[in-house]
């Protein structure tokens, strides 16, 4: 299997999505139940997008933008096996010069969680990881995970971390037993401080923790924010503002395709009063200093 290695070409770019999901890999594979998928479609209000990785690359590069992808490895929560890390940097290799994969390992999985990290890691290359506290079912704080933080520390890769309220679940019984209080960014905290080295991107605005959020990036140099999974138009006072000052350095773009489209949420993030100085930091700077592009 070919080892990913980035060839994008910054400057040919207008934008970085830093938050795109992988829904199927080459063997069928699905990341979530199919009654889940289902669900999140029905409650964004749109017909299913699940676009191959390959198809995903001929989709962001008709938009001269390049892409980070993922799945969410919820195996434990689901007893599901989702599709392939592997497959997805795989998949990303045949398409060096606009796709980025980040894998997902299932922190319920103990040492065989960290195997993996450090396997997708060196032998297929993946540039960061993804996290689903909610979905997978578990809380980033507790001193269980403490050994898969530090692993990924010492890797040297970031991860990314989905907080707030979800659309995995949403609007069905009990929202399939999912819990939003893991999905806290507060929880983050703690990792943050006690792994300095950890590079830790909060997804999406952390409805309804924005402001915990917003203290988290402004106090440590290690915490970053996507802004994917919401319309910038649905985006709290306080991170309109934020996002255009002291925070943007700290922002990156992401649509949380296919829940979004990078289509429609850049149309509304050229609705906000943002100074101009910092939307090209949002839209693709800070996540070419943060990726090492």
């Amino acid at each position: 299997m070919t080892r990913y290695e980035p060839a994008i070409d910054v400057a040919a770019i207008r934008a970085i999505d830093t938050h795109v999901h992988v829904q199927s890999d080459s063997t069928g594979r699905r990341s979530l139940p199919d009654e889940l998928l289902a669900a999140m479609d029905a409650y964004f209000g749109h017909a299913s997008r699940d676009l191959t990785i390959d198809e995903l690359a001929d989709y962001y590069r008709g938009l001269k933008m390049a892409a980070v992808v993922f799945t969410v490895d919820a195996r434990t929560m689901f007893d599901h096996v989702p599709n392939s890390s592997a497959d997805i940097a795989a998949g990303a290799a045949r398409h060096p010069d606009v796709l980025i994969p980040f894998g997902s390992v299932d922190p319920r999985t103990g040492a065989d969680a960290i195997a993996l990290a450090r396997s997708l890691v060196a032998d297929s290359g993946v540039r960061g990881f993804k996290f689903h506290p909610t979905v997978q079912g578990f809380d980033p704080s507790a001193d269980e995970f403490r050994p898969l933080w530090a692993a990924i520390e010492e890797l040297g890769v970031p991860i990314v971390v989905h907080t707030g309220q979800t659309g995995v679940g949403a609007g069905l019984p009990g929202g399939y037993g999912l819990k939003l209080r893991y999905s806290n960014p507060m929880l983050l905290d703690d990792v943050a401080a006690d792994f300095p080295g950890l590079t830790i991107i909060l997804a999406h605005p952390s409805v309804p923790w924005q402001d915990e959020a917003l203290s988290m990036a402004a106090h440590k140099a290690n915490v970053y924010i996507d802004l994917s999974g919401w319309s910038p138009k649905y985006f709290s006072p306080a991170l309109v503002r934020q996002a255009g000052s002291i925070l943007q350095h700290k922002m990156l773009f992401g649509s949380d395709f296919p829940a979004l489209t990078p289509e429609r949420w850049l149309d509304d993030f050229a609705q906000l009063e943002l100074r101009d100085a910092a939307r090209p930091k949002i839209l693709k700077d800070n996540a070419v200093r943060l990726l090492g592009l």
